[in-house]
């Protein structure tokens, strides 16, 4: 198969107010070559929607019909995609005709793993034939739903790029890949066996927690949390919430996790518990691999926080190293995975496994918005 260009695109649940676009050129099995990739901001009055949109699905819960906003919010979110990719295109000379794909994965809603022998479910806003009729490309979209319904989490799906990645810079099974978005998640590989599951929170219970209590959208480079103390005993109460220690497959929905762990503390004190609990939950799901790593590649938002990087060192005793101090690209990881998967779903290639997902068998997904259709 011959290496193709594709564009993927991430906004994850912490809504910092950008969208995450990268351009890669892979065969779906290998990175051929790393393209532009930039955080393109949204325009303001959509985070305002969307965190209406969070609120809406939280009251909705896969319980009768859908809340009207959603469709509004997918309207408005997928315009403002599809026009940052035509900006993005223009800005670095590539014309729609130059990619075979971009891979949408919309923004997460609502995500509610399988649970007592009955199936999960998930929601992603994102019209695929829409972006298709407006970058003039085709589109890959929904590319949790087809893992969903054969019996998976629909999370994560990382694993496969990770294990390119990890290919890519020529690690070995001492060195695992974490990433720190709303959610945590981590891949290890030993070999062709992939293993990846989410940790536990990552920054959703800080930004929340730093929100609710000062007006700031997140604690940037974890100076709030550095100016106050863990409360050690809370924090081992919360390491003994039994979702830590079960076994794996298993993921989280952003709000599984919520802020009102710290409620009693102040600002500064709740800020570190909860950037505290963020690294004891990775290295209790280190705890729960075959080997356990001993080196940690961090990609996404998280890694930019000085406090959350030293306490993640301290609490897995593991050698920490930024994406970028191995050649990658931290903030793009998640946006090149969905081109990486847009590919693979154009070629009916599997994404999702026993040991990431927990489908019985590999399974591919997404869904194909032509472009030659959509106009």
């Amino acid at each position: 198969m011959q290496p193709a260009w594709a564009i993927g695109l991430m906004t994850g649940t912490v809504l910092d107010g950008f969208i995450d676009i990268a351009m890669i050129k892979t065969d779906g099995e290998t990175i051929d070559a790393f393209g532009p990739w930039e955080l393109a901001p949204y325009p303001t009055d959509i985070r305002s929607l969307l965190r209406e949109t969070f609120q809406a699905a939280l009251q909705w819960r896969f319980s009768g019909p859908e809340p009207e906003i959603f469709r509004e919010a997918e309207i408005a979110l997928t315009r403002a995609q599809s026009e940052a990719v035509n900006r993005f295109l223009a800005k670095h000379g590539y014309q729609a005709a130059d990619i075979a794909a971009v891979g949408f994965h919309g923004q997460t809603v609502l995500h509610a793993a399988p649970e007592n022998g009955h199936r999960g479910r998930t929601r992603q806003l994102g019209d695929g034939a829409m972006m298709a009729s407006i970058v003039g490309t085709d589109v890959v979209y929904d590319f949790r739903s087809a893992d969903m319904e054969a019996g998976g989490q629909g999370a994560p799906l990382s694993a496969i790029y990770h294990k390119a990645m990890l290919r890519k810079i020529g690690a070995r099974n001492d060195t695992a890949i974490l990433n720190l978005g709303g959610v945590a998640n981590i891949t290890w590989c030993d070999g062709d066996e992939m293993m990846a599951f989410d940790t536990g929170p990552a920054n959703a219970p800080v930004n929340d927690w730093v929100s609710a209590h000062s007006g700031a959208d997140m604690d940037v480079d974890g100076r709030i949390a550095a100016a106050g103390s863990v409360d050690e005993d809370r924090l081992k109460s919360l390491l003994e919430h039994p979702y830590l220690s079960a076994a794996f497959p298993k993921s989280l929905d952003r709000f599984d996790f919520l802020a009102s762990m710290a409620d009693g503390l102040g600002l500064e004190d709740g800020a570190a518990t909860l950037t505290a609990f963020t690294a004891g939950s990775v290295g209790k799901g280190l705890d729960l691999l075959p080997k356990r790593p001993t080196r940690i590649i961090v990609c996404g938002g998280g890694r930019k926080n000085p406090t959350m990087m030293r306490e993640m060192a301290k609490r897995t005793g593991c050698e920490i190293l930024l994406a970028e101090d191995v050649g990658l690209r931290g903030d793009a990881v998640e946006a090149e995975c969905f081109a990486f998967l847009a590919i693979r779903s154009m070629r009916q290639m599997p994404y999702s496994y026993p040991l990431t997902t927990g489908v019985k068998a590999p399974q591919t997904g997404g869904k194909l918005a032509s472009h030659v259709a959509a106009g």
